[in-house]
This record gives structure tokens, C-alpha cells and sequence, in this order.
């Protein structure tokens, strides 16, 4: 199965940490959002999408990068995030949006990442030393588990 991922990390590089740990799992190519062209997405079976979350979304790059696709022929695409809270549900949104385009969504994952964005900075950050191990770890159980989808 011919895989891409695309991310976006910003500001302390959790996302792209995540990225390629998932990416080795499943021998895909991990790329940056802006190092991607929409007509490239047809030469891959499994497409993923991630970045840190921004006021409860991925970041606006992909946000615009998936509205701007066509609908695809029932491609297979996978969310994943980190932020300071780890919560699953800021994927949502573009598990939703990737429905529209016509993706099968077949997995979503997020972990905790060191998160000093906005107020956070303030106060040093959150989810400091994150992600560690044991979010790599759980982050290759589930790139383990597409490989059986």
C-alpha cells in the first residue's frame, strides 16, 4: 500500500515527530504541506493528515489543502494531531471534511505535545516532554493497525 502522509508542525516539531514514527510503520512518505501538489494525491492508496491543533483545529494550511481537493475515488486517509490537551475530537473536523471529499477515513490518532502557543507561553507551556516513549509507542500500535484495514 503506497502511503503519504502530510503535516504541518510549527512551533516545537511534535507533529512531524509523530509523522514520521507512523510513517516508518508503514514505509510511507512524509511530506510538509507545502511540498505537496493535489494531483500527486492520486498516486497513493492511503493518504494521512496531521498537524498540532490551533484553537481547537488542525492547522489552517490543511484545513485549505482539503478544501481545495476534488472528490477522490474512495481513497483511504487517517488523521492524526498533537496539542497540549490531546483530546481526539479537535480531529473531527477533518475527518468530517475528508468524508466530504469522498476519503474512507479509517483511523484517527492523537497524543499530548509540548504546546507553548498563545497563552500557553505564559506559563511555560503544557505537556511538557511530550510526546514521549510511550506516545511513540501508541503512535506505531496504530499505524501497525491500518496496515490490517
Amino acid at each position: 500500500m503506497k502511503t503519504l502522509i502530510i503535516y504541518e508542525s510549527i512551533h516545537n516539531g511534535n507533529t512531524e515527530k509523530i509523522g514520521k514514527v507512523i510513517g516508518e510503520v508503514l514505509n510511507g512518505e512524509i511530506r510538509k504541506i507545502n511540498d505537496v501538489n493535489l494531483n500527486d494525491l492520486n498516486e497513493y492508496d492511503l493518504i494521512g493528515f496531521g498537524s498540532g491543533i490551533y484553537y481547537g483545529k488542525l492547522h489552517k494550511n490543511i484545513l485549505n489543502f482539503i478544501d481545495n481537493l476534488k472528490i477522490m475515488s474512495h481513497k483511504k486517509a487517517f488523521v492524526f494531531s498533537t496539542s497540549g490537551q490531546g483530546r481526539i475530537k479537535y480531529n473531527k473536523l477533518v475527518e468530517q471534511k475528508l468524508k466530504e471529499k469522498n476519503f474512507v477515513v479509517i483511523g484517527s490518532f492523537t497524543c499530548k505535545g509540548y504546546d507553548t502557543f498563545g497563552p500557553f507561553k505564559l506559563l511555560g507551556g503544557i505537556a511538557k516532554g511530550r510526546p514521549n516513549d510511550n506516545d511513540f509507542e501508541k503512535a506505531k500500535e496504530f499505524a501497525q493497525s491500518l496496515l490490517r484495514l
